[in-house]
């Protein structure tokens, strides 16, 4: 707060047009972390620096051989012209960019981006300001300059906070802070820390204000930071005064004060002396703040500062007077402020309470039409009628001080004050009965929806749960049939076929066929029929299950490979499947089905047709895709030339029923391979 009224007075004495910097409570100190520059640039705040004075710096700087010193020299200049000349800023700030990636001087390119976000937002234009603090904070963070890294998240916080985004500015304030103590730089905290209270300050959140600040002023104490401290002292007594700790903040700022003496800090010791007089005052020890409110008006001479600061000291010089019963007095305060107001006519509307105080004063004084004139003034810069407050005060003030023949006239004006008042509050009573109607109309409607609501969702569930029985109810209905269609097969069609082998078996040894040929006819029949009763059997398997899993399916081909070994005793079987794919998963009976098939007729077919002495059957089932393939060591065969009956097209036509793709591989005398994959 205090390093902005002597800056800000330097800066428009010489009109220059600076943003909201210089509009925040501390803001000039930590935002662009001039603490980091030589002593030449401080000294353009303290005492002007002629730009002749620049000039012949930046001649010598571009002397400087060593190619990082002569960068950063650059931007400590562009820096001081910043304030100066702005113009004259970009020109070093772009020149030094251009030098810096010529140079390959990382450091100082990220340090003159920073520069550059500065002046950009210095001259108004806050997108392109943004757009640097970003880039330099980027590539602080490529290159691990973790001093500029957190000098650019604490000037994005305060572009946000100057812009009015107080959530993204306390956002990059708490990064700033976790960075410094990451770093272990507990001294460095003390600056994110006071700009955290600072947001809350103007959020009007006291006590979240008043946390932080503390935190702040403790820190700055342990490391011996005087002159921060004052800074700390100031804010914590503006917001214990918010919270009508009085004492506490008389006590705060008299520490305060003493310490401002001490380090000859003149903006923070007279920023403290209004503040303490405005306490007292509230505390309604009217000597004691006249006194505080004139040293504060005391500035020695040379010191700069802006005179437009003095209105609010004299309005409540005013006001104190007036409590004194001291008028005269009152207005000769009073026509300080308006000479003051005459020389800023914008400072008319943010003090209009001056024309009320001074209007009292002369109505104490028995001047009514000075008194009537400045009240009317008043309400002409309020652009409204009196408050009920501030009307009622004036009322009282010309019952209190006006001559008899006046007093008719008060009570009349009194008494339409009244009506007026009374046409209002009825006005006002229609009003809140409408707000009321409206927020029941509102309430009921939002019951209304919300039961609405509630009554659709629950027959969305029931007619779910309709759905889930009828697909059950179905599902049950299709298994009793699928038991009912297996039971008939089993004791029908299976016991007729094994009648069949019987029959076949009786007659071989019954009678004494000595035809060769017969016999072998018999024989071929007996075999086909016990090779249907398998596949048969197979068929009511699939047809007793409404899903098969993969452990299904690995044991019911193990039992086929089994029964292969026995039936080729010189053919060597391996057989696999993955263990993390078995878990849980499952096919329908169909593709369970059509899968074994495919499996069997591949290891028919190398059986019967390929002379193998090896056969590899490998299972792969990922979440993707099931994956087959039947390897073996036979003869192979032609693809182009496809022998009848070998069961590839069987094969194909299974597979293509699945929506899979199957890929044969066969070379004479090297054996054949059959690939089969099915999406999932």
């Amino acid at each position: 707060m205090y390093f902005y009224s002597a800056i800000n007075q330097y800066i428009k004495k010489k009109h220059w047009e600076l943003k909201l910097y210089f509009a925040k409570p501390s803001a000039f100190f930590y935002t662009y972390n001039l603490r980091l520059l030589p002593a030449f640039v401080f000294l353009c705040f303290a005492c002007p620096v002629q730009s002749q004075n620049l000039d012949s710096l930046f001649q010598v700087a571009r002397t400087i051989k060593n190619d990082s010193a002569r960068i950063r020299q650059y931007n400590k200049l562009a820096s001081a012209y910043l304030f100066n000349d702005a113009k004259k800023a970009l020109e070093i700030i772009k020149e030094g960019e251009q030098m810096a990636i010529e140079k390959a001087f990382a450091f100082g390119l990220v340090e003159l981006t920073n520069t550059h976000g500065i002046y950009m937002d210095i001259t108004g234009k806050s997108d392109s300001a943004e757009y640097y603090f970003n880039k330099a904070l980027k590539l602080s963070q490529e290159h691990h300059f973790k001093n500029i890294e957190v000098m650019c998240v604490n000037n994005l916080g305060m572009f946000n906070w100057n812009q009015g985004n107080y959530s993204e500015a306390l956002n990059y304030f708490f990064q700033s802070l976790k960075m410094y103590e990451e770093q272990g730089n507990e001294k460095g905290t003390s600056s994110p820390l006071n700009n955290i209270g600072l947001i809350y300050q103007d959020m009007n959140l006291p006590n979240k204000a008043l946390e932080y600040h503390e935190k702040a002023l403790k820190i700055r104490e342990e490391y011996a930071l005087e002159t921060e401290q004052v800074g700390s002292l100031n804010n914590i007594g503006i917001n214990l005064r918010r919270l009508d700790r009085f004492e506490e903040a008389v006590t705060v700022f008299e520490k305060g004060l003493k310490l401002a003496e001490k380090t000859n800090n003149l903006i923070g010791y007279y920023k403290i002396l209004d503040n303490l007089a405005s306490v007292y005052q509230e505390l309604g020890n009217y000597d004691k703040a006249i006194t505080y409110y004139f040293k504060a008006l005391e500035k020695p001479e040379g010191y700069e500062y802006d005179e437009k600061d003095d209105i609010s000291i004299y309005v409540n010089l005013i006001s104190l007077y007036n409590h004194k019963n001291q008028p005269k007095e009152a207005l000769k305060y009073a026509e300080k402020a308006f000479a003051i107001i005459e020389q800023n006519p914008a400072e008319k509307k943010v003090n209009s309470k001056l024309y009320l105080n001074a209007a009292e004063s002369h109505f104490m004084l028995y001047q009514l039409n000075e008194a009537r004139k400045l009240t009317k003034e008043f309400v002409t810069i309020k652009d409204s009628l009196f408050s009920e407050e501030n009307a009622k005060a004036v009322a009282d003030l010309e019952v209190k001080y006006d001559t008899e023949k006046k007093e008719k006239q008060i009570l009349v004006h009194r008494a339409e004050l009244a009506e007026q008042q009374l046409v209002i509050q009825n006005k006002n009573y229609q009003i809140y009965g409408m707000v009321a109607l409206a927020v029941l109309l509102i309430v009921v409607g939002f019951l209304l929806y919300n039961q609405q609501k509630l009554k659709n969702r629950q027959l969305k569930k029931e007619n779910e749960l309709k759905d889930a029985l009828l697909k059950i109810e179905t599902q049950s209905r299709l298994q009793e049939q699928r038991l009912r269609i297996s039971r008939d097969l089993h004791d029908n069609i299976g016991s007729q076929l094994t009648f069949i082998i019987s029959s076949l078996d009786n007659l071989q040894y019954g009678f004494n066929i000595e035809n060769e040929a017969l016999k072998g006819k018999l024989q071929s029949i007996s075999e086909f029929t016990s090779s249907t009763i398998t596949d048969l059997r197979d068929t009511i398997w699939a047809m007793n299950k409404s899903e098969i899993s993969l452990d299904d399916l690995h044991s019911r081909i193990s039992n086929f490979i089994d029964k292969a070994r026995i039936a080729s005793r010189t053919i060597n079987f391996n057989f696999n499947i993955t263990d993390e794919s078995r878990n849980g998963q499952s096919f329908s009976s169909v593709e369970g089905m059509n899968i074994y098939r495919v499996i069997q007729e591949a290891i028919n077919n190398s059986i019967k047709h390929a002379n193998a002495t090896k056969i590899d059957i490998d299972v792969t089932l990922t979440d993707t895709s099931l994956k087959l393939k039947i390897r073996d060591n036979g003869k192979g065969f032609e693809l182009d030339k496809e022998r009848k009956g070998n069961g590839i097209s069987n094969m194909k036509s299974r597979v293509s029923d699945l929506g899979g793709k199957i890929d044969f591989k066969s070379f004479l005398g090297e054996g054949t391979e059959i690939s089969v994959t099915f999406k999932r």
